[in-house]
């Protein structure tokens, strides 16, 4: 729905099983924490820094 109004990107971690959006989804946290660092990265350069 955002991306009618603005650009957008999504970042990707993997989770087991390829379970998605349900409760049994479970992604370890050494994956949540690439996933938030690619952000950090990221970030930075989309703001114009």
């Amino acid at each position: 729905m955002i991306a009618r109004i603005a650009p957008t990107a999504m970042i990707f971690v993997p989770n087991i099983a390829g379970i998605g959006h349900n409760p049994k989804e479970f992604t370890p946290e050494s994956d949540l924490v690439a996933g938030a660092n690619i952000l950090l990265d990221v970030a930075p350069q989309l703001a114009g820094e």
